[in-house]
């Protein structure tokens, strides 16, 4: 089952940096909130119709949700927005990038203090190196684009 879920996830991620890519460009001729707006109205028909034909839950259990709960749809939107603000500037890879050190720092803290009822996992040397390989490799990587843009007399970044 795990070898599933990794699977998935790395689906997942493909997926992710495709709609980056184009949001990208559609941002460019639409704008960023229209963008981000069409993503996210596009994503609740569909997920209305998987409600209604799969749902096994009570959408009205949301309305008794803690509200600091709540705010993880208000971030995902944040994440969305920045995502296709950042991708014309500085390329799909450098905001993927980005993206994910930011996840795996905040992730290091959320697990290092239980955060959210999560399970607890301390900061380690292993946690350490993998953080620091993250941030290495952002830097090579948006440095690359630099270069890259200067070489061809370009303006993205």
């Amino acid at each position: 089952m795990g070898f599933f879920m990794i699977l998935f996830t790395l689906i997942g991620g493909i997926t992710l940096s495709a709609q980056s890519s184009i949001n990208g460009t559609l941002s460019q001729k639409a704008g960023t909130i229209e963008t981000t707006f069409l993503t996210f109205l596009t994503g609740t028909m569909f997920l209305t119709i998987l409600i209604l034909f799969f749902g096994s839950g009570n959408i009205l259990a949301l309305l008794d949700a803690p509200k600091w709960q709540l705010s993880a749809a208000f971030l995902g939107t944040m994440y969305l927005l920045l995502t296709i603000m950042a991708v014309p500037k500085i390329g799909v890879i450098a905001a993927n990038i980005a993206g994910i050190a930011g996840q795996l720092i905040i992730g290091i803290i959320i697990d290092h203090f239980g955060w959210f009822n999560s399970l607890v996992i301390e900061f380690d040397l292993k946690r350490a190196f993998a953080l620091l390989f993250m941030l290495i490799s952002l830097y090579f990587i948006y440095k690359g684009n630099k270069r890259l843009n200067i070489e061809t007399n370009t303006k993205t970044i």
